[in-house]
């Protein structure tokens, strides 16, 4: 696989987790919606843990794949 497609692979990556982190910021209770289940009994903590432990270090592990994959291999997005 081109290296052009890895790195573009690992910032749609860390802009998706991005986007549903600030989602579950901003509405926690679109996860309990979406799947129709509540581990939490409602009390928000599932969703806290998510947001912290899952879609933030996804965004940063991602951004930080992609930076290094930028500044190693001179990977430039092509117009």
């Amino acid at each position: 696989m081109p290296r052009r497609w890895i790195y573009r692979a690992e910032v749609a990556v860390s802009l998706l987790s991005t986007a549903l982190f600030g989602l579950t910021l901003f509405d926690p209770a679109w996860i309990e919606r979406w799947f129709k289940v509540s581990p939490d009994g409602g009390d928000g903590s599932a969703e806290r843990w998510i947001v912290g432990g899952g879609f933030l270090v996804a965004a940063l592990l991602a951004a930080a794949m992609a930076r290094h994959e930028r500044r190693r291999f001179g990977v430039v997005s092509e117009s």
